[in-house]
């Protein structure tokens, strides 16, 4: 991501927006999870959050309150937003069809679309920079 970010998102070629797409069977706290990082992005800090995620061990409430207070989000309206979850998981459950309809079956998953969101290609898994090279490269992305 580092490269990708630092190549195509900085320079503006490419723009990057991340959906979830939580596999309840194989993680039971992948959505927990999305939740927790949607109630975290309410106060600006999604991605601070999400690389929290992904680099620690435990997925669990205790582990995301901790998280909140690391980044120094507004704990009482993290907690609360946790709590009440429905409407994040309105949003994931619309990310994770969407993602579905357009050929997603994993993660990570990639959709390469135009700029009016036609998807052109579908990335799937963890790929080389290379790979995603050849797939902005084919899209039109120099």
């Amino acid at each position: 991501y580092g490269q990708l970010k630092e190549n195509y998102v900085d320079t503006g070629k490419v723009k990057f927006i991340y959906k979830h797409f939580p596999l309840d069977g194989l993680h039971p706290q992948a959505r927990p999870a999305a939740r927790a990082a949607e109630c975290a992005k309410d106060q600006g800090k999604f991605f601070e959050f999400h690389d929290k995620l992904f680099t620690g061990s435990a997925l669990d409430t205790d582990t995301f309150k901790k998280y909140a207070q690391e980044l120094k989000l507004d704990t009482t309206k993290f907690n609360a937003c946790l709590d009440k979850a429905t409407e994040k998981d309105v949003l994931i459950d619309a990310q994770q069809s969407e993602g579905s309809q357009n050929g997603i079956q994993g993660t990570p998953g990639f959709l390469i679309t135009d700029s009016t969101g036609k998807v052109l290609q579908v990335v799937s898994g963890a790929q080389p920079y290379a790979n995603f090279q050849a797939a902005l490269s084919a899209a039109g992305v120099t």
